[in-house]
């Protein structure tokens, strides 16, 4: 296994270590990796029996290198090379049912491992130099890789009963590595699911935002579904879950649909912010769902109600509420406007609108339908494809023609107050408004000349004098 330990970080090290005469090992992520042939992510886990806080500030005093220390962990942290180096004392911990904080006493390696998450999380690399490379695996993580299976080096009822985030760390895990879950750890999750009250809402939607960034995120989500994790921590999506069938018409289970779209755009985007549009896209179906006799199930305004529903979303889930929840929200509220234009005969005015309110975040809008297409008839599909290729061209012909997205007025409000010698006031924003509904309608085109004799000619229909002149 010396083959991966290549970086001369971990000689020096090495050498460290034997000559302080204390056992040290490279942990966890960083030994998972380099078995797998996953790339090396720069964060290294070291593991000293004895104090790794002192192991720690001897090293950077040989690499003269700032060590940061973290007592209350009892851990330290120093960068070498670009690489983040974190070292902890061996230990042994314990637990109170109401904390995920555990105990903390001095312990041996095998204490460690007994309490990291999971097997291909507990293996070692030893660094002393008479056992440099030797792999220590008590739970056999080697085999549980080659199986690709997560399990826990312990009863997964205690594991996951210890630190409850464990249960949603496992799925992660699981997604991240296309890995399955062992079905004592599915069945241990099953009946603990409740337990995971006790963990903030942050360290959750920091664990669901890496399962949503990895490559086929629907596999975890189906994960905390059938858990009953979705149900207790995104309640607001376990409810898209489900068919009704009225007179022999069944709409589409909108939750799988939500993980189809999710998993399109992942194919076409690591944009985790996009990827949050496909999940809440259709978050508001199950509250606009009605059955009408002549044309069966309808979701009219699920749009709407979905944008204002984002905010409190992102506000449970302690998302940002900052222009992150704003591109969501936009997305969710016209998610549906390209769709109609790839169905029905595309205006030059329909297409101004659509670049109008979605300003730059039109390829994104974009993306989210083409993912939105799930259809199993491949000859709609198709369809719908090309047609959203025709929608493109025109977004990209208009655009270049009337450059309406993130449009400013060609006519100021302040140029308007100054030609009609007016104040601020309702009459300003009447003028503003109609110029740009003439220009999105195409009246006029989106110049200065041709806008300003048009809010003239506004003015003189209101009764408005021209008090100065202003420059075309």
């Amino acid at each position: 296994m010396r083959e991966n330990l290549q970086h001369p970080i971990f000689q020096k090290i090495s050498h460290l270590a034997d000559q302080e005469q204390v056992d040290c090992y490279v942990i966890g992520g960083y030994v998972r990796d380099r078995i797998m042939g996953r790339a090396f992510k720069n964060d290294v886990d070291i593991v000293v029996v004895g104090s790794g806080i002192d192991f720690a500030n001897k090293l950077g005093d040989i690499l003269r290198t700032k060590v940061a220390v973290y007592k209350s962990f009892g851990t330290a942290m120093l960068v070498h090379d670009h690489i983040n180096i974190e070292f902890v004392g061996a230990r042994k911990e314990s637990y109170r049912s109401n904390s995920r904080n555990p105990i903390v006493e001095d312990g041996t390696l095998a204490d460690d491992q007994n309490r990291r998450d999971f097997t291909v999380n507990a293996m070692a690399f030893c660094l002393n130099g008479n056992r440099f490379g030797e792999l220590v695996d008590p739970f056999d993580g080697l085999a549980d890789i080659e199986s690709r299976v997560i399990r826990t080096p312990l009863d997964p009822v205690i594991t996951f009963s210890d630190d409850p985030l464990r249960m949603l760390r496992a799925i992660r895990f699981a997604t991240q590595l296309n890995f399955k879950i062992d079905i004592k750890a599915i069945q241990a999750i099953t009946d603990q699911v409740t337990r995971i009250r006790i963990i903030s809402k942050e360290r959750i939607t920091d664990e669901l935002n890496k399962i949503i960034l990895s490559n086929r995120p629907s596999a975890g989500f189906k994960y905390l579904f059938d858990t009953g994790l979705l149900k207790e921590i995104f309640p607001a999506m376990y409810n898209l879950y489900g068919v009704d069938t009225i007179d022999g018409r069944a709409h589409k289970d909108n939750f799988y649909h939500t993980l189809e779209v999710l998993d399109n755009v992942a194919e076409m985007s690591d944009d985790l912010w996009l990827r949050w549009a496909a999940i809440m896209h259709d978050i508001a179906k199950p509250a606009t769902k009605r059955f009408d006799k002549r044309v069966g199930w309808t979701f009219h305004g699920h749009e709407d109600r979905g944008a204002k529903m984002v905010p409190k979303l992102f506000a449970e889930l302690k998302l940002p509420l900052n222009e992150k929840m704003k591109f969501v929200q936009k997305l969710v509220q016209l998610h549906l406007r390209p769709i109609v234009l790839a169905q029905d005969i595309v205006t030059d005015s329909a297409v101004r609108r659509l670049l109008f309110e979605a300003g730059d975040d039109i390829d994104g809008l974009m993306l989210l339908c083409h993912a939105d297409v799930t259809t199993k008839n491949e000859f709609k599909k198709k369809k719908y494809r090309n047609n959203f290729e025709l929608v493109k061209q025109k977004l990209k012909d208009v655009e270049e023609r009337d450059q309406v997205r993130n449009w400013q007025p060609p006519v100021s409000g302040e140029d308007i107050m100054h030609l009609f010698g007016l104040a601020p006031g309702r009459v300003i924003g009447t003028l503003k408004n109609a110029m740009r509904e003439a220009i999105l309608e195409g009246d006029i085109t989106n110049n200065r000349d041709e806008a300003l004799a048009f809010v003239l000619q506004e003015g003189e229909r209101m009764g408005l004098n021209v008090k100065n002149e202003i420059l075309p």
